[in-house]
């Protein structure tokens, strides 16, 4: 990093850390700011795939409008909360208390543009020795040894795995996928899998590869309306839960998108069941209730061990 880049970005972060900021710079536009370095990134995304691939027509297509997603979460009145989503899918939300809607947004951008410039450091890069000292640290904090990640059919061992194929990339990107398989494990699908002797490398190269869709959280909702049928009134608690690890994170700074993604899968299969009950009510208890419109996704690149 050059003096200039590091002047540059100093001030910046410096700015961006004021607890009261709006005292700052009034004229920086943070929510366009952090629009311009995405639509930039993005771009560059654009043309290195087009360097690289002679058809460049079926490659990655820009939409700069659709870049980021700003949430704003229902509220009555202040304090208001917005979160905003970045292309990856890593989300920020403010972490002030605000009393509108455009200051929520405002405070959102500015987390999510710190994280942002953050993640373009030299740092912020898994290189070999990252990956030595996260492997050092992991096994520390369990029952494994570091030794066991030569072996890829071992925990650490698929860690080690996930972790050398984002070398050279941001330690963000690669907790996007990470989320994924967060989620996989709270949801029981990955123990559901380990049960079914689908081997480990299959649903790493199958899940990376996924990503996380409208399909895949239909399909986690349903695994919680089962267990909501086996145990009554888990999912509310479950939610209330998630609600509170999800506020307490953003008020923390954190990224979000792990807690938000629960709490939206808990509130999808919640409605369920708030719709299968006023059916019932309504139309009494032997009628059939409409089955809830939740779907699996299929696991037919998922190989079994013999």
């Amino acid at each position: 990093m050059n003096q200039a880049w590091d002047f540059s970005f100093n001030n910046m972060m410096s700015y961006l850390s004021l607890s009261d900021y709006s005292s700052g710079l009034k004229d920086l536009n943070i929510v366009a700011m952090l629009h311009n370095i995405w639509e930039q990134k993005q771009v560059k995304q654009v043309k290195r795939y087009e360097s690289q691939s002679e058809n460049s027509v079926n490659g990655p297509v820009s939409h700069s409008e659709g870049l980021l997603l700003y949430e704003s979460a229902p509220s009555p009145g202040p304090p208001y909360i917005c979160y905003v989503t970045l292309p990856g899918g890593s989300c920020f939300g403010n972490y002030k208390v605000c009393e509108n809607q455009a200051e929520a947004r405002r405070d959102a951008a500015r987390v999510a543009l710190m994280n942002t410039l953050v993640n373009e450091l030299p740092s912020r890069q898994i290189t070999p020795l990252f990956i030595t000292h996260s492997l050092q640290e992991a096994a520390s904090e369990s029952t494994v040894f570091v030794e066991d990640a030569c072996d890829p059919s071992t925990s650490i061992g698929a860690y080690c795995v996930m972790l050398q194929s984002y070398t050279g990339r941001t330690m963000l990107e690669f907790q996007e996928v990470m989320t994924v398989f967060q989620l996989l494990h709270w949801n029981g699908t990955l123990k559901v899998l380990r049960d079914r002797q689908c081997s480990r490398q299959s649903v790493i190269d199958y899940y990376s590869q996924r990503g996380l869709d409208a399909s895949m959280r239909s399909s986690m909702a349903l695994d919680w309306l089962g267990q909501e049928w086996q145990t009554p009134k888990r999912l509310r608690r479950e939610l209330r839960a998630a609600q509170r690890d999800l506020d307490k994170a953003r008020r923390h700074g954190n990224e979000l998108r792990f807690y938000k993604e629960k709490t939206e899968i808990l509130s999808l299969a919640l409605s369920h069941t708030i719709t299968q009950q006023l059916y019932t009510d309504t139309h009494g208890p032997n009628r059939d209730s409409p089955q809830p419109q939740l779907h699996k996704p299929p696991e037919s690149h998922i190989h079994y061990n013999p």
